[in-house]
């Protein structure tokens, strides 16, 4: 009887336990866990890869916003340039009129001092026939010119009242048109160099608009490329969630079919074990024994969090006249006569002096009024110091289109910063090239 007992418990348990083993559900759970493991590696990867692309995206557009407000500046200092091209051209043809009116007013007057010397000198002969001075003789006949002969003449005593008005007044309007022809030949020389310099300004504006329209288009491409590498990974990022859900939901399951087998089977286990029980208890005639069951607790382990404290980022430093102007580098362009107003340092359009001006206004200083600054003013703000001795935040001065015609500030090293008309504010070696050829030696110090 013991041994039908110990076969028929040993027929149960082995039947639990090939129920409960499940070597098929197991394998196949194991290959979907491992296969979601590869698939958030790869996730991993691709998201990686996704905000790459979106920080370059991200810096791509800051360079590009940057080139656009620049590309701005550049238009409307072209514009600006363009309004004060047109200016001085109408002011040179003007001046020009004026120049023609004072040549011909000065050909007029010359014929009109031609017939009163043919006037003169027949009256010199005639008192040279009657006998007259000899003194106003040698004058007139002694002269190697009609200025000449009137500058003679005024001199001579013994020149009649009427003759020594008529030749003071010749002299006067003749000395007085002579110097409007000068003071005007002058001006339109003065304009006309004024001219050349906005012109050669505008090709170069036009040249570095057109070099930032090429680099703007190419940041343009850059940033559809990088469109399009984003939107792929966020694509395959996409399919691999899809393939992780659907991979998480067959492990669930699969899981889930895997317990209601086991709880079945352990269902079918005691059914069969009590059916034993109640059959070796028969056979037996015996009570059958019961068994004890324990259970344990676990207790699940506490998370521990470690603080990290915040830094502080360090105070920046204070600048000074040297580095001050380094803000407009590249965000800036140079308009003839800019940087006067508000709205023009706003917009970073300055001239040499109104920048020079703004930066030491920058760190309190005042070189006058900002309306008027030159740099005929500025060449006077300091004092002036052997190039030489020269040191960083003084004042240096450049011969272009006329003398002292540029103005910057030195920053050491052989260079200085300044609005310059082909690049705007930016640093320039003042050691070698056309700076070089064009510093004066003109030193001032503040």
């Amino acid at each position: 009887m013991k041994k039908k007992m110990l076969l028929l418990n040993t027929t149960v348990l082995l039947g639990l336990g090939g129920v409960l083993s499940t070597p098929a559900y197991a394998s196949t759970i194991q290959d979907m866990e491992s296969q979601k493991s590869q698939i958030q590696n790869q996730r991993q990867d691709v998201q990686s890869n996704i905000k790459a692309a979106s920080d370059e995206l991200t810096r791509l557009q800051a360079e590009q916003d940057q080139m656009k407000a620049q590309l701005e500046r550049l238009t409307l200092a072209e514009e600006e340039n363009n309004k004060k091209a047109e200016k001085t051209e109408a002011d040179i043809k003007e001046t020009s009129k004026q120049v023609e009116q004072l040549e011909k007013e000065i050909k007029l007057l010359q014929e009109k001092l031609e017939k009163r010397n043919d006037i003169l000198k027949d009256r010199a002969r005639s008192m040279q026939e009657s006998g007259g001075n000899v003194e106003y003789l040698q004058v007139l006949l002694g002269s190697s010119s009609f200025g000449d002969f009137v500058d003679r003449a005024l001199a001579v005593s013994t020149i009649v009242d009427a003759d020594r008005g008529i030749l003071t007044e010749t002299k006067n309007m003749q000395d007085e048109l002579k110097t409007k022809q000068a003071d005007v030949k002058s001006k339109l020389a003065s304009l006309e160099d004024m001219k050349a310099e906005l012109d050669e300004m505008t090709v170069q504006l036009a040249a570095q608009k057109k070099q930032k329209d090429a680099l703007a288009k190419e940041l343009k491409d850059k940033e559809a490329k990088n469109e399009e590498l984003k939107a792929s990974l966020q694509s395959k990022d996409s399919s691999l969630a899809n393939e992780q859900s659907t991979l998480e939901q067959n492990i669930k399951d699969q899981k889930a079919a895997e317990e209601a087998a086991r709880k079945a089977a352990e269902q079918a286990a005691k059914e069969a074990a009590k059916k034993a029980a109640e059959q070796a208890q028969k056979a037996a005639a015996t009570p059958a024994e019961k068994a004890d069951s324990s259970s344990a607790k676990a207790e699940a382990p506490k998370a521990s969090s470690n603080d990290v404290a915040p830094t502080s980022a360090p105070a920046p430093k204070a600048s000074n006249v040297v580095t001050v102007g380094n803000r407009w580098i590249g965000n800036s362009a140079y308009v003839f006569g800019g940087g006067r107003s508000q709205s023009d340092i706003n917009h970073g359009l300055f001239d040499c002096s109104s920048f020079v001006h703004w930066a030491y206004s920058q760190v309190g200083v005042n070189l006058g009024p900002l309306g008027s600054v030159s740099t005929e003013t500025l060449k006077h703000a300091g004092t002036q110091v052997s190039s030489s001795q020269m040191q960083p935040g003084d004042l240096v001065f450049f011969d272009t289109y006329k003398k002292d015609g540029h103005v910057g500030i030195y920053v050491g090293g052989g260079k200085f910063i300044g609005a310059q008309s082909s690049t705007g504010v930016a640093i320039a070696n003042m050691s070698s090239g056309y700076w070089k050829q064009k510093f004066n030696g003109r030193v001032v110090r503040i």
